[in-house]
Order: C-alpha cells, then sequence, then structure tokens
C-alpha cells in the first residue's frame, strides 16, 4: 500500500495536500521524475527515474484524486510565487503518518522534499524522506496518453486518467 501511495504523491509535486490555491501549471508533454528515498531505521537508499505523460486534465484528476484520499488530511498548506509548503496527515494500514513537504516550481522543472514519519513503524520504516527533482523533456512519445507513468522496469501506472485523444469511430 505505501508504495502505491508514494507513487500517486510523486506523480505531481503538490498532491501531498488539497489545495486552496492552484498552483503553477506545469507544461503538458514528457516529464523526467527523478526521485531519491532515504528510509530508517536501515538507512535504505533507492533512487530511480521515471516518466509521466502529462497533461492539464490528468494533472487535475490526480490533484481531486490525491484529495479525495479518506486516509488523509491536510494539516496546514502555504503557497507563495513559486514555492508550495504543505503538510499532510493519513493514516494507512494502522499507521499515522505525517508529511512536510515543500515544493519549488522552477518553470520547466520542480524541486520536492518530502519528510514523513510513521507511528507506529509502517513496514519497519519509521521515518523517510523523498527528494524529488522533475523536468520537461518534451512531447509525449507515441502511443503514451496523459496520466502514463513509465516506471525504470518498463511498466506502466496509469495515474490521474483523462482522455488525450478523441474517440475512434
Amino acid at each position: 500500500m505505501k508504495k502505491g501511495v508514494m507513487a500517486l504523491l510523486a506523480a505531481l509535486p503538490w498532491t501531498v495536500a488539497a489545495l486552496a490555491a492552484d498552483p503553477p501549471q506545469l507544461k503538458e508533454g514528457l516529464w523526467s521524475i527523478h526521485s531519491r528515498d532515504l528510509e530508517m531505521p536501515g538507512n535504505r537508499q533507492t533512487e530511480f527515474t521515471s516518466t509521466l505523460c502529462r497533461s492539464h486534465a490528468s494533472d487535475r484528476e490526480t490533484r481531486e484524486k490525491s484529495q479525495s484520499m479518506k486516509e488523509c488530511t491536510t494539516v496546514k498548506e502555504t503557497l507563495r510565487a513559486n514555492e508550495l509548503r504543505s503538510e499532510s496527515r493519513c493514516r494507512i494500514q494502522g499507521s499515522i503518518v505525517e508529511s512536510r513537504s515543500r515544493t519549488l516550481f522552477l518553470g520547466n522543472a520542480t524541486h520536492t522534499e518530502v519528510h514523513v514519519t510513521y507511528t507506529p513503524a509502517l513496514n519497519g520504516v519509521t521515518h523517510s524522506m523523498m527528494v524529488e527533482d522533475q523536468k520537461y523533456l518534451g512531447a509525449c512519445p507515441a502511443g503514451a496518453e496523459s496520466g502514463d507513468l513509465m516506471l525504470p522496469n518498463g511498466s506502466v501506472q496509469h495515474l490521474g486518467r483523462a482522455p488525450s485523444r478523441a474517440p475512434q469511430p
């Protein structure tokens, strides 16, 4: 469950909180998402790069999906110019998951840092830190649809699916 929630949260830098104000829209097209995750105890590090075929409609749908997560509530959020700070609290598999995030919107790039504590530990993890850098690459590849998150192992997760093409007759 934790990895599924993290995949959803990683898809957009602002999905950790239900926003009162909209952050800057990100350019539609293919984005590279480089994530570095450190889990404690054990100092377990994970680093990977995935790509996301993004559209304003799929971003909006993913944000709405994150806002409807009954397990989570927004504690605090602040949006100033190109910086979003948020705090949230979730109940996942019997653990209270508290997160604090900071996202910088840098034109065709974003930088996000997320600090998370798990009480009691979730799957042996008591706290984690994720650093994520996203950057615009260009047009989505042929066959990709908005909301497609392509993982390093070649699998595709469909996040915030919004139609990207007209239906075929």
